[in-house]
Formats: structure tokens, C-alpha cells, sequence
């Protein structure tokens, strides 16, 4: 996978800036507006809660709509690798809620404490009962960070800790924990994973790969550690060619790479990681000067709690039901899952939301106007896998790990200076647009 950067590559980058703003001015296609008085309740005020109300109020009237979700600050999840890699500031990841709001919808202002499927009603934290037609579940991720013993969500940017997950407070903790790991002139990092699924899969080795580069930038590069430590074997990323790929880039970089070790506990203060090893049944302790913390991952307790949560297959107890294609609940059919929070394959992504959003607008129209549900997901999900600063690889892809390249002159297994361009500038504006309801 050679990395290019040349005159040619900027000519090819001048055709994509002329599309991508073509697109972003085009509305999507979008079905025929429903006849019907029905109530929508949509559970989750982030990216793809915000995304299908605006889509949503081109069909209904506002006053069907009602969003419930307690979050004020809109986090720009996708730039906080930036930030924590010392590029971005936190403001330029931070917007507010109210400003992506669509005018005239019911926003309730704290989250849902039940569901009551069968009953058709969610439950807020004060008690009250808002009861749905139609109910679309968008609520994000859980990170259990207290899953690991001894880890808090507190302890980041402390005592070497990073993670880049929480939000752009942490993201810049985690820069600051690693400029003082730098300035010490050597010592070792930990880099981790998780061995639930977890929301955008490529950011471990992102970050991984942006210290790198900012060890190389030292000129010491060789006085550093770094240590990749990944519970499943031989596998750092699901798609064989990008797994590859990272491998024999972490290679090259003189990263060592230790398979079926899981972080389970830390020891902030004496900077010791503990480590379960799969091959063996044994636990290891190994100490450290920097570590990358990747949290299990679940939905939200209130989920798992609920009627609405797998009860069989790879997800369950841990993530909300729902159709890979549809994206309709097995068992309550008035019921769609959106985002982070489904247990389908892939989809942990803002990419995969974009691709989602009009899935579920299309199918949720359909069952209103008691139609059969035709549009289908096809498990987009898109990566900009930073490899270092100026260079990236667009990774597009769906299920059954099948490429799916949406631009015919960025390869999808190359280095290029492009797909760096689109993380760093053009990302941001495009979901921008997503969460406007415009594509």
C-alpha cells in the first residue's frame, strides 16, 4: 500500500472538493410526505437522534416529533483523535444541541430511566411517561471503564492514563498525559483494546499511529517502548486487507504486538497494568510510563435492562435488538434502533449513522402508512485510519467485509494525502450537513 502524495493527487483532490460541495447542497431522496397523526419518540439526542428528527419534520409535523436526551454540549466525536493527537483544539469539536434542533419538536431534557415496549412508553427520569406510535432508540454507547479494576473515567490524564473516548476533556487530557510521556525522553506505552465491540474501531490504532509519528518527531524514536496489546489473535482490526495492513505497519515501526492479552486492571498510582493472557489462562502485570485505555463497551444500562436488549446470539444482554437490514426491533415492530446502540455487525461509526438515518426514515414512513419495510442497511461503515500526520487510508467498507469505495479515484487500500485532507477538513462540514437532515 504505497503512501502517494503528488501534483496529480491534488488535481484528483480538486474534483472531490467540487463533488463533496455538490452533494452537500443536494437533499436526499426522500419518501412522500405520511398522512398520519402518529407520535414519534426518538431516544437519544446525539448524531443520529438529531439527524433523523431533522429528516423526520419533512414528513410529520413537529409537534409528532419529541427528543429526549439530557445532553446540551453536541460532540464532534470524530475529531477527538485529533485533539487528543495534539491537532485540534476542544472548541473545534464542541458545538450545542439547541443549535441543531429542528424548530417546533418537543425536547425533553433528560434521559429515559425505563422502557415499556408492550406498553408503548418510555419512561424519563422524573417519572414521566411519554407514550409513542413509533419509537426509535439512538442512544449511544456505554463505556465501562469500571470494568477494568481500578480504572476510572477520572484517572484520564493522570498517572500516564489516555483515552481517547469520553469526550474532547478527556481527548485533551490524553494529549497531555502523552506530551509529558514525550518529555521524559524514553520510557514505555501501552497502546489497547477492548474485547467488546466498540465505537469506532479504527481510533486504538489511530492514536496509536499518531504517537508514533509524534515519537519519530523527537528524533528518539528509539528510546521509546511502544507496545500494541489486543485480545483477539493475529487480528488488530475485522477487515482482513486493513488488518494487514496495520500489522506489517506496526512491524515496521518497531511496535511489538502481543495477542489474546486483555487489559483487565490498573494500578494508577504504581503505573502497573494487569493483563489476562487467553492463550495461557494466566494474568500478567507489566508496568508502564503511558497507556491508551479502550473501555468495554455495551449500551446503556437502561437498555440492557429492557424488553428492547438481544436475548440470544453474539450481543446478548449487551446491546439493543434490531434487524442488520432494517434496522427494526425483532419482537416490537414499532421499534427502530439507530447508531452505536444496535447489536448488528459493524455500524459503530458517524459514517455508518449517515448511511442509517434515512434507513430508518424510510422504513419508520413505511410502517406508518402500512407498507412492507424495503430499504435496506448495508453495514457501511467508513474509517479514516490515520497512519501519520499527512497521510491516511479511506477505509470504506460493509457486511461481510466487502469494500465499498465511494470516491473512484481514492483507493481504498492506499496511504493517500487526500483521505488525510478529508479527516482533517472536509469530515466536519459533511456531518454537519448529516445532522442538518441535507444528506
Amino acid at each position: 500500500m504505497p503512501y502517494q502524495n503528488s501534483n496529480q493527487e491534488r488535481r484528483r483532490f480538486l474534483k472531490l472538493l467540487a463533488g463533496a460541495s455538490a452533494i452537500g447542497l443536494m437533499p436526499a431522496s426522500l419518501p412522500s410526505r405520511a398522512q398520519t397523526r402518529a407520535k414519534v419518540v426518538i431516544v437519544g439526542n446525539g448524531a443520529a437522534g438529531i439527524a433523523l428528527a431533522n429528516r423526520l419534520v419533512q414528513h410529520l409535523s413537529a409537534d409528532q416529533i419529541a427528543l429526549v436526551g439530557s445532553r446540551q454540549r453536541h460532540l464532534y466525536q470524530p475529531g477527538q483523535t485529533l485533539v487528543a493527537s495534539g491537532l485540534w483544539k476542544v472548541s473545534q469539536v464542541l458545538s450545542t444541541t439547541e443549535q441543531w434542533l429542528p424548530a417546533g419538536i418537543k425536547w425533553h431534557q433528560q434521559n429515559a430511566n425505563a422502557f415499556l415496549p408492550a406498553q408503548q412508553q418510555v419512561v424519563l427520569e422524573d417519572g414521566t411517561k411519554l407514550s409513542y406510535d413509533v419509537l426509535v432508540v439512538a442512544m449511544g454507547t456505554q463505556l465501562n471503564y469500571t470494568l477494568i479494576e481500578g480504572m476510572e473515567e477520572r484517572l484520564i490524564g493522570q498517572h500516564g492514563i489516555g483515552s481517547v473516548y469520553p469526550g474532547p476533556e478527556g481527548a485533551l487530557a490524553t494529549d497531555t498525559a502523552f506530551k509529558q510521556f514525550m518529555n521524559k525522553g524514553e520510557g514505555k506505552a501501552i497502546f489497547t483494546l477492548a474485547e467488546t465491540p466498540i465505537k469506532c474501531a479504527g481510533a486504538p490504532l489511530k492514536m496509536t499511529f499518531t504517537s508514533l509519528a509524534r515519537l519519530e518527531q523527537t528524533g528518539h524514536r528509539q528510546a521509546y517502548d511502544v507496545n500494541f496489546a489486543t485480545p483477539f489473535k493475529d487480528r488488530l482490526f475485522s477487515i482482513p486487507v486493513y488488518n494487514d495492513f496495520v500489522m506489517e505497519r506496526f512491524g515496521d515501526q518497531g511496535v511489538d504486538i502481543a495477542d489474546q492479552k486483555t487489559l483487565i486492571g490498573i494500578d494508577p498510582t504504581n503505573k502497573k497494568a494487569h493483563f489476562s493472557l487467553t492463550a495461557t489462562g494466566k494474568t500478567r502485570v507489566e508496568e508502564y510510563d503511558y497507556i491508551h485505555v479502550v473501555p468495554p463497551m455495551s449500551a446503556p444500562d437502561v437498555i440492557k435492562h429492557s424488553d428492547l436488549v438481544w436475548n440470544q446470539g453474539p450481543h446478548k444482554a449487551e446491546w439493543m435488538a434490531a434487524d442488520q437490514y432494517t434496522l427494526q426491533h425483532p419482537t416490537f415492530p414499532n421499534v427502530f434502533g439507530i447508531g452505536d446502540v444496535t447489536g448488528i455487525p459493524l455500524s459503530k461509526t458517524a459514517a455508518s449513522v449517515k448511511k442509517q438515518v434515512p434507513i430508518v426514515e424510510a422504513n419508520l414512513l413505511s410502517y406508518l402508512n402500512d407498507k412492507p419495510l424495503e430499504a435496506e442497511f448495508n453495514g457501511y461503515t467508513s474509517c479514516p485510519l490515520i497512519t501519520g500526520f499527512g497521510k491516511a487510508i479511506l477505509a470504506e467498507f460493509g457486511y461481510g467485509g466487502k469494500l465499498l469505495p465511494s470516491f473512484p479515484f481514492i483507493s481504498p487500500t492506499e496511504e493517500t494525502w487526500m483521505a488525510w485532507v478529508m479527516k482533517e477538513k472536509m469530515l466536519l462540514p459533511a456531518y454537519q450537513a448529516m445532522l442538518d437532515g441535507k444528506i
